[in-house]
């Protein structure tokens, strides 16, 4: 078993764990967490594909950024209800009804896949694409990416106003 096969079956272990547990955690915060493991674990899936910029897409903009989000909400939402957010399992059978078809589904389109070994581009063509992004990620559609980070500051800094312990005039008593 070569070092890449190794990897790729750690990975995939990973996430696969990770995702079961996501399934069957009852708490929302380490719902979030397991979602950020399962999440790494499919970026150095596609780190070893060769798929380097989504894999870096997937833990800047999901990982970093989508998920932090989820768990200020999340803490948020406990601190002003002051209890744990609970999830109740109450459709086992449907979901696992659902999960078996899914699975049926995607077992019989990868048995009827054949998985021919293609040749791989070269080192040059792989990395020029990447920089093609990059350069127009910063050039051409540099407002939005600014934009995009500006409207997340202002979600983040409005959220934290409202999660804020101060009191207001009709808290305080007469």
């Amino acid at each position: 078993m070569t070092t890449a096969t190794f990897m790729l079956y750690f990975f995939e272990a990973i996430t696969a764990a990770a995702a079961i547990a996501l399934v069957l955690v009852r708490n929302v915060f380490y719902g979030a967490l397991l979602l950020i493991v399962c999440l790494l674990g499919l970026a150095g899936i596609y780190v070893l594909a060769f798929a380097e910029f989504v894999a870096v897409t997937q833990i800047l903009i999901y990982a970093g950024g989508i998920l932090v989000i989820i768990i200020f909400g999340i803490m948020l939402t406990t601190r002003i209800a002051d209890k744990p957010l609970k999830v109740e399992h109450a459709n086992i059978f449907s979901g696992l009804l659902l999960a078996g078809g899914c699975f049926s589904l995607l077992a019989y389109v990868l048995t009827k896949e054949s998985f021919l070994q293609t040749t791989v581009s070269t080192q040059v063509d792989r990395f020029s694409h990447v920089n093609t992004i990059g350069i127009s990620l910063l050039t051409t559609y540099m407002l939005p990416f600014e934009i995009a980070g500006l409207l997340l500051l202002i979600a983040l800094v409005a959220a934290s106003v409202i999660a804020s312990t101060s009191k207001s005039k009709s808290d305080v008593p007469h």
